[in-house]
């Protein structure tokens, strides 16, 4: 306590330590023979972390606040390079974060959460930065409530803004991630829970997003593949006379492929199914995935290619089909 305020102290360490030997990516004949390496090395990347947490009771009120403090040893050695070198960056950095939670009623309650973190995901990048954004900071802020207005359903909603002082971009034929320069993303988050009975329930997610560029003029300034509307939900059986399962579904809505909006990722809406029997020891189920088939795509992105009787490339979408319908048999066995 303190003084007349209830506290929790919550406080750790952390260690990660990472060793990827040759990180490549190559061109190959029938994918087995090495034609030519674009990318080839070894990747040795330690992080240690510490945080503490304060949380202090007011009633009503509850404030967390916490600081985490991350230090990271990158290495990386090139075996393209004719002599040999091992690229090295170390970097620190502290992340504050601080949280509001209010409780206006038993059934309500309303929250401001806010935090300072880091974007970062490909150490070549980093030790070729000459520890210029080597971990650009990302700043996000929270708000939101959780309602219950009825025993059997749960409402929750939040509005929500994230800065990037640096975006990543993967360049698929070089192999690297490369700087993109500032981005900042907000949006609406909503969500329902609904209990029908005992054994049926039904939830649903839904996201409004706005993903610009800050560094590129208006109309050119869209960030590839950033959705701007997503849909999730289903329906659920537990435990209905030992059947159990449930129908669910996921939508993304068409997005922008590259900077001005000219190529376009299509979206989808995909289906799924699962259902299991329950007797004793024994589990018998199925799942169907893409329930009814849909041609879909998974992985898409804008890129140039060339087809070999073509004089001159073209940038367009390039992509991963979606899984199709597709039925599979479980059988499990509790010992």
């Amino acid at each position: 306590r303190l003084g007349n305020t209830d506290l929790t102290v919550t406080s750790g360490f952390s260690l990660r330590h990472d060793i990827v030997s040759d990180l490549e990516l190559s061109k190959t004949l029938n994918r087995t023979t090495v034609l030519e390496n674009i990318q080839l090395g070894d990747l040795n990347q330690t992080n240690l972390g510490a945080y503490a947490n304060v949380e202090f009771d007011l009633g009503k009120l509850k404030v967390s606040s916490a600081i985490r403090l991350d230090y990271f040893k990158f290495l990386y050695h090139d075996k393209l390079q004719i002599n040999y070198q091992t690229l090295s960056e170390t970097k620190s950095i502290l992340s504050p974060k601080l949280n509001f939670y209010f409780e206006a009623q038993e059934n309500l309650q309303f929250y401001l959460k806010s935090g300072i973190g880091f974007h970062s995901n490909d150490a070549r990048v980093i030790v070729s930065q000459n520890s210029k954004d080597i971990l650009p900071k990302a700043y996000g802020l929270d708000v939101g409530n959780i309602w219950k207005p009825f025993p059997k359903i749960i409402l929750n909603s939040a509005m929500w803004y994230l800065f990037l002082e640096q975006e990543f971009v993967y360049v698929g034929d070089a192999g690297i991630v490369e700087p993109s320069g500032k981005s900042e993303r907000f949006g609406l988050d909503l969500g329902i829970r609904y209990q029908f009975n005992d054994w049926l329930f039904f939830d649903t997610d839904a996201t409004v997003t706005h993903a610009r560029s800050t560094d590129d003029p208006k109309g050119e300034n869209y960030i590839p593949l950033a959705p701007d509307f997503t849909l999730t939900g289903g329906l659920s059986i537990n435990n209905l006379d030992n059947f159990s399962g449930g129908i669910r579904f996921r939508y993304l809505d068409d997005r922008p492929a590259n900077e001005d909006n000219s190529i376009v990722a299509k979206g989808y809406f995909v289906t799924d199914f699962n259902m299991n029997y329950s007797l004793k020891n024994v589990t018998l189920g199925i799942v169907i995935e893409n329930l009814f088939d849909t041609e879909w795509n998974e992985t898409q992105f804008a890129t140039e290619s060339r087809l070999q009787n073509e004089t001159q490339s073209v940038e367009e979408i390039h992509f991963t089909p979606g899984t199709p319908f597709f039925l599979k048999a479980i059988i499990t066995y509790k010992f």
